[in-house]
C-alpha cells in the first residue's frame, strides 16, 4: 500500500469516528436540554398562540396564551381571562420545543403578585378549587393562599388548592 493510499485511508476513518462523535455529543447535549426543560417553558415557547389545558379534577381551559410566567399563565377565551397557577395544570397542548429563557420581570413575577393585582382592580371573579367553585371578589392576598368575599363568607383559598381564576364578562 501507498502511503498516500494509507494516509488517505487514515483521515477517512478518523473523519467519519468525528463524525460518529458529533452525532453522539449531539443527542447527550438534546437529552441533557430536554431534561431541564420545564412545562413553563414549553407553554411560553405558545405564547399568542391557542392552548389547551387540563386541569387537576377534571376541568378544562382553552384560549390564546396571553400571559406566560413561571408560576402562572393567562389564558383569553372571547371576553373571559383565566389565571392559571401552573401548579394547577395536568396536561396541556399542543406544545412545540422550548422557549428562549425568560428575561427580566417576565422571569420574577411571582404568582402572589398576579393575585395582588386582581385584589386592587377588585373584578368580581369565578374561584375554581378543588373544593368547588365560588364567586366573589380577592380581599387578601397572603404568602400562600387568597380570600376571596363570596356572598356568604369569606374565604380562604390555599394556592395548592387553586385550579383556576376566571373573569366574569
Amino acid at each position: 500500500m501507498r502511503w498516500d493510499d494509507l494516509f488517505a485511508d487514515l483521515a477517512a476513518q478518523f473523519d467519519a469516528a468525528q463524525v460518529s462523535v458529533s452525532e453522539e455529543e449531539i443527542a447527550d447535549m438534546a437529552r441533557a436540554e430536554a431534561a431541564t426543560t420545564t412545562l413553563a417553558d414549553r407553554l411560553r415557547a405558545r405564547l399568542g398562540a391557542q392552548v389547551h389545558l387540563r386541569l387537576h379534577g377534571d376541568h378544562s381551559r382553552q384560549g390564546r396564551l396571553v400571559q406566560a410566567h413561571a408560576d402562572w399563565f393567562v389564558l383569553a377565551s372571547g371576553h373571559r381571562r383565566s389565571l392559571v397557577p401552573a401548579t394547577a395544570i395536568a396536561l396541556a397542548w399542543p406544545l412545540a420545543g422550548t422557549a428562549p429563557p425568560a428575561a427580566g420581570l417576565s422571569r420574577r413575577l411571582p404568582f402572589g403578585h398576579a393575585l395582588r393585582a386582581l385584589a386592587a382592580a377588585a373584578p368580581s371573579v369565578l374561584a375554581v378549587s378543588t373544593a368547588g367553585e365560588h364567586h366573589g371578589r380577592i380581599v387578601r392576598v397572603g404568602r400562600d393562599h387568597l380570600d376571596l368575599a363570596t356572598p356568604a363568607a369569606v374565604l380562604s383559598i390555599g394556592w395548592t388548592a387553586l385550579l383556576t381564576l376566571d373573569s366574569r364578562p
